[in-house]
């Protein structure tokens, strides 16, 4: 592939060659080598630099110069062959060059520089190997004296050229050589230096090349030329106008810059940097400043004070400073002491939770008495949906302080908790800071939200960070990387809320004080909605009340079969999900009110999600029904075993696991296979017979020891063939020797089998203390056995 740069001439005519070209053309070469360029066509009469890169080119070129005539002829390419540059389609016409002096720059790289002495036209091609040649036709130049119309359009393309000389300055220089030198009696020379300065485009170009006779040529060029003359006014049109907008742009800065210096004498304003100072001094009155923090501020303003503004250690400075005076030093919100208010507003925003309500009520009556909440961080634990979020931001209105809450979920860079160091861009203070810059005050209720999915990475641990921010004896001297300056957040009171303790380090643990929120029985979410869900969603789906009604009765069955968990995010969602069905219909005209019952219920949420946990419609020997907690609150649990009997024997489980379940059952097996080896009915029943215990609900991971009575109790019915009741749940661990230990979650425990409908459970005594501690409505109508043993499970049972 060849490159070929077409320079400006250098001597756009020489009167001696020209001369020449006449004594010799009868000498000119019927054959030539012809060379394809890419980017114009080449005229006759100018002296042009050209640049060749590529061997074929270059061997080409060093072999015309070899030659006595050291011509060669130039062709413009119609239409490029990428792939190999000599099987291009060329023009039929092209210039007969001279060469006159080759330099080599580097390998496969020449400059020649050429004269044009006359246009040819293509007779055939003579052979392409080893070089392209063509036999060629030459069209000389009649040396005639020109005629009165020749005259005119040459003195038009001289008037067009006086013209783009004074608008392009580009080429004021290249026409001023041309006007020295040019000739009115030949006027082909003339027409074909005008083009050649010309910034056509090159197919333009090479049809001003093929037109042979003068009077064409001129009109052809004559419209080039008028085209360079439009776009040259264009140009310089724009660069008017660019250059009056940065004119005035340069005006109205250093009018500007006037206007501060007038006004800074005249004392009516000051320059940024005092400006700046000032604020930083002004807010800082208003502060009840630690020695540290003031020093450390009166340093940073001295060294502002000497900075330059467009220093980067201006801006450095200059942002510290803004975090140093933003931050509330000894401003806090006036507190309300009146527990009687308290416990009024939390009546208003939640409904039930009266254990809860109490807890807090006690921790408010505290705060109030001691007048700090130094040694207080709660945290509020259980299912989603509860409201513990909600309940946090009762609690900071209860007490009339500002409420801020953010998640610590994914959170794995303590940099968030305690800050960037300031040697890195873009650093900046930690989030417990950034809370209180948005506050304004230094004591307000901070919720920090998903405790237990704090993450762990490489850029540190976040839960360890936050041991110095929760523990009341470090965290009135508490450090931020960034600000390096200690600030008291004793005054804080931090909330902090999870779904379930497992996954919380255990020295953050102990710094907290754990309120359990454990969910809500039906009554509860029916009255929750009535009271807050229903009137919020209408407001949010401007909605009337008089527009939709939603029964008792239909609320109830949206709670038992749409939505069993244990908070009510699913069911303010079954809300949503039937007000955008009301409020299409209202638009499109069909209806204006509505009532949803337990009639219509499925026109708006479809089937039942939840029909029943009740598996089994008569009780089955082998199968029981347990009680189990789960992050999402409490659940119940079938266990269910069968004996395949043969030679094979052996114990095996199914229903996805845990390792701590895995042993319970195990600890079941070998119990009941040791009660009933003693009773000749059944003493050879585990030894013919292959036993297989299956939890279903396969797809959900299932760990904990309180299943070892729920699956004792399935291998002994299913040995002796006696039914279990299947009214009565139970939850307790067993031991080898058959004593029933406590287990955790009673209250969410409690809850799930009211809401199946289970009123007779078994619990271990151990956890009657527990039960006796639950609100009387979630004790109302359940009979409750307390067993010691296993030998007592089978009392109750049987």
């Amino acid at each position: 592939m060849a490159e070929q740069n077409l320079k400006n001439v250098d001597n756009p005519i020489d009167k001696d060659s020209t001369n020449e070209l006449v004594v010799v053309s009868d000498i000119l070469p019927d054959k030539l080598t012809i060379i394809p360029i890419l980017h114009r066509p080449v005229f006759p009469g100018i002296m042009i630099p050209l640049t060749f890169t590529g061997r074929s080119f270059i061997k080409i070129i060093e072999k015309a110069y070899k030659n006595k005539k050291r011509m060669i002829g130039i062709v413009f390419i119609k239409e490029q062959n990428k792939g190999d540059i000599w099987e291009s389609e060329l023009y039929s016409i092209g210039t007969v060059m001279k060469i006159f002096k080759i330099s080599y720059i580097e390998n496969d790289v020449m400059h020649v520089v050429l004269q044009g002495l006359q246009r040819f036209t293509k007779v055939r091609t003579a052979w392409k190997k080893p070089n392209l040649t063509w036999k060629v036709k030459y069209h000389y130049e009649a040396n005639l004296k020109p005629t009165d119309e020749l005259k005119a359009y040459t003195l038009a393309v001289m008037s067009s050229l006086k013209e783009l000389l004074s608008i392009n300055q580009i080429v004021q220089e290249q026409l001023k050589l041309i006007f020295s030198q040019i000739s009115y009696e030949n006027p082909a020379i003339l027409l074909d230096l005008a083009a050649s300065m010309l910034n056509s485009d090159p197919h333009k170009l090479q049809n001003l090349l093929e037109a042979f006779d003068l009077i064409k040529r001129s009109e052809k060029l004559l419209i080039l030329l008028k085209e360079e003359i439009e776009l040259s006014y264009l140009q310089a049109d724009i660069e008017q106008q660019i250059e009056d907008k940065m004119s005035k742009q340069q005006k109205e800065f250093f009018l500007r810059e006037q206007l501060k210096i007038i006004k800074k004498e005249l004392g009516l304003e000051k320059d940024d940097k005092t400006a700046e100072i000032e604020k930083y001094q002004k807010r800082i009155k208003k502060f009840t400043l630690t020695k540290e923090a003031s020093d450390v501020i009166s340093d940073e303003i001295e060294k502002l004070k000497i900075l330059e503004p467009g220093s980067a250690e201006f801006n450095v400075t200059r942002t510290y400073l803004n975090v140093l005076t933003e931050l509330p030093w000894g401003i806090y919100s006036e507190e309300r002491i009146d527990i009687k208010k308290v416990r009024t507003i939390l009546n208003e925003d939640h409904y039930g939770l009266d254990e809860v309500k109490n807890t807090i009520l006690q921790f408010i009556s505290t705060i109030i008495k001691r007048g700090t909440v130094t040694g207080s961080i709660l945290c509020l634990v259980g299912p989603p949906g509860v409201g513990k979020t909600s309940v946090g931001r009762s609690i900071a209105r209860a007490l009339n302080r500002k409420f801020y809450r953010f998640s610590l979920g994914g959170m794995r860079d303590e940099a968030e908790i305690k800050g960037h160091r300031r040697t890195y861009i873009g650093a900046m203070p930690g989030k417990i800071l950034q809370s209180l810059k948005r506050t304004g005050t230094a004591n307000p209720v901070i919720m920090l939200d998903e405790i237990d999915k704090v993450g762990k990475s490489y850029n540190g641990d976040p839960a360890s960070a936050l041991l110095e921010v929760l523990d009341p004896e470090e965290n009135r001297d508490f450090l931020d990387h960034y600000l390096d300056v200690r600030f008291d957040l004793s005054k804080i009171l931090f909330i902090t809320t999870a779904n379930q303790l497992d996954t919380i380090p255990r020295p953050l643990l102990d710094r907290m004080e754990i309120i359990r929120i454990s969910g809500y029985i039906q009554n509860e979410k029916v009255e929750i909605a009535k009271r807050f869900l229903i009137p919020r969603q209408l407001k949010q789906h401007g909605l009337l009340k008089k527009e939709l009604k939603i029964r008792d009765k239909a609320l109830q069955l949206i709670t038992d079969q749409y939505a069993r968990e244990a908070g009510v995010r699913n069911l303010e969602n079954q809300l949503k999900k039937i007000m955008r069905q009301v409020t299409l219909k209202i638009v499109e005209g069909n209806q204006k009110s509505f009532s949803v019952s337990s009639r219509n219920l499925k026109e708006f949420l479809g089937n039942p999600i939840f029909t029943t946990e009740k598996l089994y419609q008569k009780a089955i020997p082998g199968v029981t029904l347990g009680l189990a907690w789960t992050s999402l609150g409490g659940t119940t649990l079938y266990i269910e075993s069968s004996a395949i009997k043969g030679r094979s024997i052996g114990f095996k489980q199914t229903g996805q696991l845990g390792k701590v379940m895995l042993e319970s059952s195990e600890i079941a097996f070998s119990f009941v296979r040791s009660l009933l080896c003693c009773q000749e009915k059944y003493k050879n029943y585990f030894s013919e017979h292959f036993i297989h215990l299956h939890v279903p609900a396969g797809a959900t991971p299932k760990d904990g020891p309180s299943a070892g009575i729920t699956m004792a109790l399935a291998l002994y019915s299913l040995a002796t063939e006696k039914t279990v009741r299947k009214e009565i749940a139970m939850t307790g661990e067993l031991t080898l020797t058959g004593k029933v230990l406590p287990i955790g979650g009673l209250k969410e425990k409690t809850l799930a089998a009211r809401r199946v409908g289970v009123f007779e459970l078994i619990f271990p005594l151990d956890n009657k203390y527990d039960f006796d501690e639950l609100p009387d409505y979630l004790k109302e109508g359940i009979k409750v056995h307390f067993v010691d043993y296993f030998k007592d499970v089978l009392d109750v049972v049987y």
